[in-house]
């Protein structure tokens, strides 16, 4: 069995208890799920994996009309009926196999060397994508019913599974898998993610900024909150602009709310508190 430690990467903060869970996940060969509000760094933390271990990044995101099978792979009919058509081919119609291609999952199972696999936003799809990727991701394996062929992990991939909460995920879904709930920072947290971002910035930028940034999220009535990744967006702007004095904040109309707030009523109800303080 190959060993891989997880140890975080510079822009990516990672607390104990989550090293610990990614790490169980990897040495257990179990899929990790995640939960948590969208901004919370689920997707980013496969890529964090990724980059820290050294392996390739695949990505299936998930959508609300996928079947399980098209994460598997696809048999492209229609290019297999075309070539019998008209013959200007160079491949041979009687190869079913040439007309197999691999799915994101099909694509991590067959790789050459181990990936990390990130099954993006599973709760999107039905119950049914749910229930027919359980003895898959259970077995390592699946079948072309077109070539009867069964397809087995070469190199059994670090799965990372996200979910935004919006349905509840099967008993027997969850019971294959290491759960943990990614918290929204609080501001200790966010401090140090962002100093990660830009280890330069003033201290009294970056409080004044993240003080700012927690009295917006809590503004009533605000269907998408900002999220961490809105904030180091904003901060950035802010730092390029030239007039910018972090005392604004409290004093003026704050600058730059479009990059917080991506709804329009959320904005207008930023823009009114704003007009306020």
């Amino acid at each position: 069995m190959e060993h891989h430690t997880f140890t975080g990467t510079q822009s990516y903060v990672l607390d104990p208890e989550l090293a610990k869970i990614v790490n169980a996940s990897i040495k257990l060969e179990m899929p990790l799920l995640l939960k948590g509000e969208p901004g919370t760094g689920k997707t980013l933390l496969a890529h964090a994996i990724a980059e820290n271990l050294k392996l390739p990044l695949i990505i299936l995101n998930v959508k609300s009309s996928m079947k399980a099978v098209e994460a598997l792979y696809q048999y492209d009919t229609l290019t297999r009926l075309n070539d019998s058509r008209f013959g200007d081919s160079t491949r041979d119609v009687s190869r079913i196999e040439d007309y197999i291609k691999m799915g994101k999952i099909g694509q991590a199972f067959t790789a050459d060397s181990k990936v990390v696999l990130l099954i993006d936003e599973i709760d999107k799809a039905d119950t049914d994508f749910q229930d027919d990727l359980l003895d898959v991701l259970d077995q390592m394996s699946f079948d072309i019913i077109e070539i009867d062929r069964t397809i087995r992990t070469n190199h059994r991939p670090i799965l990372i599974i996200t979910s935004n909460a919006k349905k509840d995920l099967s008993d027997p879904f969850l019971g294959r898998c290491i759960f943990h709930h990614i918290a929204f920072p609080d501001r200790e947290m966010m401090t140090k993610i962002v100093l990660a971002h830009f280890p330069d910035i003033n201290r009294k930028v970056s409080e004044a900024c993240i003080e700012t940034f927690y009295r917006l999220r809590d503004i009533k009535g605000v269907e998408k909150k900002p999220a961490t990744r809105e904030l180091i967006n904003w901060i950035r702007i802010l730092l390029m602009d030239p007039d910018f004095d972090p005392q604004y904040l409290s004093k003026k109309e704050i600058p730059y709310l479009g990059v917080l707030f991506k709804k329009s009523e959320d904005y207008k109800a930023a823009q009114r508190y704003a007009g306020n303080c």
